[in-house]
């Protein structure tokens, strides 16, 4: 049975890929420990996911655990303990998003390359049954010309701005249109706001980041027609995000190459520039 440790409790995916584990008992993997900001964070967490162990340094799971999830808030917070556990060889999932910068998600990809260790990150967005479908879809139809999103996000989120809520429409828009992104901005109406990308070969994106929420929404024109899928979760959503750590844990499977997984984090820097400076921002290339 694989043992997962959890590094962060704030967030509520803590918690639920410890009911996965523990409470579900859906996937040959458990959920022993977890460490959180607070005590009372990690105390509720551990209460919700039936994790047994709470630590009080997160270190101190090194030796306990086959693989660990790191899980704050705010993408800055990441890149500590993951260079920690890639140094020590644990195999290392990191909650979107992987970091607040381009530069130190590369540098964490380095590290583990170096130390021959599997790291991945990703939404769960993509990982859901119907958006599933609708992308294979997609890839048998005609070719991509456009797509628009629609979503919850929070321009200024204390965790990171636009990295923090609006990775999962970036991240559903690169998984649909590819790594090749050329540029992109952001122009805000109050609390809301439109994000533009470029793609290579003409392709153009448009992402609707909605400050009172909203379902996820996304729509992609094709040079034969036009697809529209209202989201739509699996009963159990956080089940493939447990098969993909426990697969990657395990065998040391990254359901996604490097390109793919850094490419949301080069989109988002470029969309938070341009959030400041007003102007189209150069996304720079993840190859």
């Amino acid at each position: 049975m694989i043992k997962l440790g959890i590094i962060g409790a704030e967030n509520s995916h803590s918690h639920c890929i410890g009911s996965v584990c523990n409470v579900d008992r859906a996937v040959r993997m458990r959920v022993t420990h977890i460490w959180g900001e607070t005590s009372e964070a990690a105390e509720d967490s551990a209460a919700k996911g039936k994790i047994p162990v709470i630590v009080e340094d997160w270190r101190k799971m090194l030796h306990e655990v086959d693989g660990v999830m790191i899980d704050h808030r705010h993408g800055a917070d990441h890149a500590e303990a993951a260079r920690f556990f890639l140094k020590n060889r644990v195999p290392v999932f990191v909650d979107k998003p992987m970091t607040a910068t381009l530069s130190e998600a590369k540098e964490l990809f380095k590290l583990a390359a170096k130390y021959d260790t599997p790291i991945a990150t990703f939404s769960l967005i993509p990982l859901q049954r119907a958006f599933r479908q609708f992308v294979s879809g997609l890839r048998k139809g005609g070719r991509i010309k456009a797509m628009n999103t629609s979503g919850p996000a929070e321009l200024d989120s204390p965790y990171g701005g636009i990295f923090y809520y609006g990775f999962h429409q970036v991240d559903a828009l690169v998984e649909i249109m590819g790594t090749e992104v050329l540029a992109a901005s952001l122009h805000r109406n109050e609390k809301s706001g439109v994000g533009t990308v470029f793609f290579s070969g003409d392709r153009v994106a448009s992402i609707n980041f909605l400050a009172e929420g909203g379902i996820f929404h996304w729509r992609v024109c094709t040079d034969k027609e036009i697809a529209v899928l209202p989201h739509q979760y699996d009963e159990s959503i956080y089940l493939g995000s447990a098969r993909a750590i426990q697969g990657l844990v395990a065998k040391g499977n990254v359901p996604w190459s490097r390109e793919r997984m850094l490419a949301p984090i080069a989109v988002l820097e470029a969309l938070q520039k341009s959030l400041s400076t007003g102007r189209l921002e150069k996304v720079e290339q993840v190859l």
